[in-house]
């Protein structure tokens, strides 16, 4: 089978080693790239030094993109910054290719219906990378919702905050793309997961309202704080849901709390672990998982790609939940820029997602 991946930093590295493990000779793997480092980043995101990337994982260089897909790969791994995401991830699928695309989906909504109609009509598998959604302690929470554990929910307050220059320790961070507006970075685009399983979990919000900006002293053009306040119920019944996303934090903090009537579940991602507490205050139950493979999310998550690839399964993560984050990450920019609450229309796709 024919893998085509673009761009091969991090995260592409990351699922280029993860996709060897999986189906080892049966791939042949062609690259096509911008920067060319040859260096090996680790899974734990540093410079194996005197190391060769194409030596430990041999694949083929292709000067174009057009080059690669001329090839007729089975499937695209889409891992170059945000901004270019969707034109890639649009060829592919008209070649015929299942993708993968690295979160977020993009930076704006050009060409994102085009997108989803094109591989809709190509019967081809679009994917978006948000591999917390495989998280044991997301899975935990989804579950305990889904019977109630906590009553009627109330409220959730959420966090997820971590320094930049701590990212990639490979390097500058001034250069990532995390950090610069034309390459789709900002706190918000990068720190999507929150937004992702956040929707997943209690719906889309009816409005949104955030604060935030360039608040420190990093050399960054983006946004590195955003606080976002969304209701996620109903005209009758509001749901606030508040989010705090910044590139601050030492140590990092990755937190989740969702109060109900009937209790309270408390998630921390940092340890992991979750603690269920009941209607007088008392602890149901605690959760830990130690230690924890953070390279196994990324692994189940490509296991279900391929399988969805194969038709065995429907994916978890189509293009349409890239669209619902990605307008939710959209909305708090706008909120953020204007000072007004947006007010967030259903789509169609909503009710498919």
């Amino acid at each position: 089978m024919k893998v085509l991946f673009v761009g091969l930093g991090g995260v592409g590295q990351r699922h280029l080693r993860n996709i060897y493990q999986l189906l080892g000779d049966e791939i042949d793997v062609i690259a096509w790239r911008v920067r060319k480092s040859n260096e090996v980043v680790t899974d734990a995101l540093e410079i194996e030094h005197g190391s060769d990337l194409n030596s430990r994982y041999p694949f083929r260089t292709v000067a174009t993109l057009q080059e690669g897909l001329a090839e007729q790969p089975a499937i695209t791994f889409v891992c170059n910054p945000s901004r270019f995401h969707v034109s890639v991830a649009l060829a592919a699928v008209r070649a015929g290719s299942h993708v993968f695309i690295e979160k977020p989906l993009s930076d704006n909504l050009d060409d994102v219906e085009a997108l989803i109609l094109e591989a809709d009509h190509r019967n081809c598998v679009g994917y978006v990378g948000y591999q917390l959604r495989f998280h044991p302690a997301i899975r935990t929470l989804e579950h305990l919702l889904a019977r109630g554990a906590v009553g009627r929910v109330l409220a959730v307050l959420a966090q997820v905050g971590e320094y930049l220059p701590n990212f990639h320790r490979y390097e500058d961070y001034r250069q990532m793309y995390a950090s610069r507006r034309d390459l789709g970075g900002g706190v918000i685009l990068s720190q999507i997961h929150e937004p992702d399983y956040l929707m997943h979990l209690f719906g889309m919000p009816r409005r949104l309202f955030a604060l935030g900006g360039h608040l420190s002293d990093l050399e960054v053009d983006v946004e590195d704080l955003a606080v976002l306040l969304m209701d996620c119920g109903t005209p009758s019944q509001p749901l606030p849901v508040s989010l705090q996303m910044d590139f601050l934090q030492k140590p990092p903090a990755r937190i989740c709390q969702v109060v109900g009537d009937r209790g309270k579940i408390l998630m921390d991602l940092t340890e992991p672990s979750l603690v269920h507490y009941g209607p007088d205050g008392a602890e149901v139950a605690r959760h830990n998982w130690h230690p924890f493979a953070r390279n196994q999310l990324f692994l189940d998550e490509l296991r279900h790609f391929l399988a969805a690839c194969r038709g065995e399964q429907t994916a978890r993560c189509p293009l349409t939940v890239g669209l619902r984050s990605l307008r939710i990450a959209l909305a708090a920019r706008q909120s953020i820029e204007t000072g007004t609450v947006i007010e967030i229309a259903p789509w169609e796709h909503d009710r498919k997602s």
